[in-house]
């Protein structure tokens, strides 16, 4: 999968996963091994797919001249697993929730513009 697309895929996550936050309630029982599986199942592939997409991205950012630095790289790739949890978990203000997602979507916007300079 090319950067630009598991950037696509992945901000159609990060859109279901604020739909998420936003209309569900907090789990009665955040240490429910019942919860925590289903949590486990849903969030894995996704995982695997933020580390996929980070690999690329850093490939991309070390061979050009891009606006993106590594660090801000490292940090959006935290960031994107952040809200993956809050977003079943439901344990964070809905401000900062917000600002994560803020920032996750400006680097992305950021990477697509290097994208299609190159």
């Amino acid at each position: 999968m090319q950067l630009l697309d598991q950037i696509m895929y992945l901000e159609q996550i990060l859109d279901q996963l604020k739909d998420r936050y936003l209309t569900n309630e907090r789990p009665e029982n955040k240490r429910d091994p019942q919860f925590f599986q289903v949590v486990k199942e849903r969030t894995n592939p996704i995982f695997e797919q933020i580390d996929e997409w980070y690999s690329s991205a850093l490939l991309f950012i070390k061979k050009r001249e891009v606006q993106v630095h590594p660090q801000q790289l490292q940090s959006t790739e935290e960031n994107l697993k952040l809200l993956l949890l809050h977003s079943y978990y439901i344990d964070v203000r809905k401000k900062r929730y917000m600002e994560l997602y803020q920032s996750v979507k400006y680097v992305f916007d950021l990477l697509k513009k290097d994208i299609n300079k190159y």
